[in-house]
């Protein structure tokens, strides 16, 4: 393919251009930018225009991983449709995006929010690959900065005293920041307590409370927290999803440890801080 023909409707970047995690000038709304190591490209948007990245620098708009053999020659699709840019694998190795989430050759696109999306491409010896996406908002800008505004809090969920026991006791290798942490089983977790509590807990009844704090946060707008979600094979991934959402938002924190020290100083009705979502 000509280069001319191949960027002729957009601005090419060039190696040295600032990381667009900084944001991107005043752009046509929708506007897309895409940028590597070596250079990059940016394209207003219109139905049915794509952006190729991949190895292959003379038949790519954006090259990535140019000496890295794992890397596929046209490892991946940029496709305006329908209004949005949607990111597509057509490589031999999964993509990276946000969240740990993959992208498969196999799998459908996904849409791209507006603003700044980092995407990964696995290489050799670890080697991961970094492309930068930053796709402009309705009026062509980044978020203006905001250094004097108040921080938004998070929000953070209403636990009853033996629903914050429990979980923490289900996510205490969360709270230890372990490596790859997971769930502790119920029947673990009705030991443990039962140390604290004598007589108190049973696996059925660890597995109704956690259940019952899924169902209320599902009912408030998280996702992945219900079996349609996720899928079948479920495994941990539910009360994994349930764990990442409390840490996340701040209603366990790492002190709630002590409470599997002496489950006796959780004694308040309701617990999660001064104006915690209740999700009831």
């Amino acid at each position: 393919m000509d280069g001319s023909t191949l960027f002729a409707d957009g601005q090419r970047l060039s190696g040295s251009h600032d990381s667009l995690a900084y944001g991107v000038p005043r752009s046509a709304p929708g506007a897309i930018y895409a940028l590597a190591i070596g250079g990059g490209f940016a394209v207003g948007p219109r139905e049915g225009r794509t952006v190729v990245f991949g190895r292959n620098k003379p038949e790519v708009h954006i090259c990535i991983g140019e000496d890295d053999r794992r890397v596929s020659r046209q490892h991946g699709l940029l496709t305006c449709q329908d209004g949005r840019w949607w990111v597509s694998n057509t490589g031999r190795l999964p993509i990276r995006l946000p969240g740990s989430q993959w992208l498969f050759s196999s799998e459908e696109s996904l849409p791209l929010a507006a603003g700044y999306t980092p995407l990964f491409v696995p290489g050799t010896r670890g080697r991961e690959h970094l492309l930068e996406l930053y796709v402009a908002g309705d009026d062509g800008t980044r978020p203006a900065p905001r250094p004097g505004d108040l921080t938004e809090p998070p929000r953070t969920w209403r636990l009853q005293a033996d629903e914050r026991l429990v979980l923490v006791a289900l996510g205490q290798r969360y709270l230890l920041h372990e490596s790859d942490p997971q769930p502790l089983g119920r029947q673990q977790v009705a030991e443990q307590l039962n140390e604290l509590q004598p007589g108190t807990w049973t696996a059925r009844k660890v597995e109704h409370t956690v259940t019952a704090v899924r169902s209320r946060l599902s009912k408030s707008g998280v996702g992945g927290l219900t079996r349609e979600e996720v899928g079948e094979p479920v495994g941990n991934k539910l009360n994994d999803n349930l764990l990442r959402e409390l840490l996340l938002s701040t209603t366990l924190v790492p002190p709630d440890l002590r409470l599997l020290e002496d489950g006796d100083e959780n004694t308040d009705e309701n617990t999660g801080g001064d104006g915690g979502e209740d999700a009831r």
